[in-house]
């Protein structure tokens, strides 16, 4: 992202399902307590991730508040309210839109405009970037989540699946009941046989193998980029890489999140809060600049075109620099 943060993963075996919000609340304030004796606005920063949205960051922070008596930005991904940025629900959403975007400008020569797309999940990523691909002219025409996937030949309607998983929690299915024309398949896996140009996973680990990839490559499609993270198997990855498909790699394409999780730590210190086109001006640039970082070193290394390569040397060469320059540990 070039912010000045690392990275690390973290999390419970708490199934949130069929919780109340006060069950939740009371977990999340558990969790904390033991938390909050590792992390900190200098040490670590933990942000959401599936099934950890602006509800459970908050009632985390609150606990963290409670127990350090002390206002920093310990967390993101937070309520506006209580130091939180705009444009962070968008982020990863949004970002991966402009990662592909750029990916296809500048190796096809070509744009999202006009093309068909497949999206898996529904939560904010998927429905982010479901938002900014209408806004640039794609066509959506699936979502799902861990029951099934919905199917609509006429474009997603957003606002009707913003008002079932955001408003009313609800499941995926229920988007038929209300969009004529629109078909729900029980079964997560079946939404990569529906013919596209692009897909973007943005749903969990592993969700494409390689029958799914074959599928896919055999229905013409023409760009793959990762919302989730790793949801393609090694082998779907090799199926793609050798295709000669765009590819774009998670730990490039949907590095909006983090990144702007950097923006909302800076905002945090400077005790300031940018307008949402700041932001989202600045996710754009860092997007564009970390495809450009991880295609640079492809054709630097070799390997041009292979973004899974070049995400991989980027991300090496810049940890390798920092570590020789500030004196390697023996």
């Amino acid at each position: 992202t070039t912010l000045p943060m690392g990275g690390g993963k973290g999390g419970s075996d708490f199934d949130p399902k069929g919780k109340s919000d006060n069950e939740i609340m009371r977990f999340c304030q558990s969790f904390m307590t033991e938390l909050s004796k590792h992390i900190g606005a200098d040490t670590d920063v933990p942000a959401g991730d599936i099934g950890t949205g602006a509800r459970e960051i908050g009632y985390m922070f609150g606990q963290y508040k409670r127990l350090r008596n002390e206002f920093t930005g310990v967390l993101t991904g937070k309520g506006l309210s209580y130091g939180g940025s705009l444009a962070r629900t968008e982020a990863t959403g949004y970002g991966l839109l402009y990662f592909t975007e750029e990916m296809m400008s500048c190796m096809k020569n070509d744009t999202v405009k006009g093309k068909t797309v497949v999206i898996s999940g529904s939560g904010n990523v998927a429905i982010y970037a479901t938002e900014k691909a209408q806004a640039m002219g794609a066509k959506v025409v699936a979502l799902s989540d861990s029951n099934g996937y919905i199917y609509d030949p006429n474009g997603i309607k957003l606002d009707v699946v913003k008002q079932i998983k955001e408003v009313e929690r609800g499941r995926i299915k229920e988007y038929v009941n209300r969009v004529e024309g629109a078909t729900y398949t029980e079964g997560c896996k079946g939404i990569w046989t529906i013919k596209c140009d692009v897909a973007l996973p943005c749903a969990t680990q592993n969700e494409i193998d390689g029958e799914s990839a074959d599928i896919l490559l055999k229905n013409g499609v023409q760009v793959v980029a990762e919302g989730a993270n790793m949801p393609s198997t090694p082998e779907a990855i090799d199926k793609f890489l050798a295709a000669g498909i765009l590819f774009g790699p998670a730990k490039a394409a949907n590095a909006g999140g983090v990144a702007t999780s950097g923006l909302e730590m800076s905002q945090n210190s400077e005790r300031l809060s940018w307008t949402f086109e700041e932001v989202d001006a600045k996710l754009k640039g860092i997007m564009i600049n970390i495809f450009h970082n991880a295609y640079d070193r492809s054709k630097e290394y070799d390997v041009e075109g292979n973004l899974v390569v070049g995400a991989n040397i980027a991300g090496f060469l810049k940890v390798a620099d920092a570590m020789k320059w500030q004196g390697v540990a023996y």
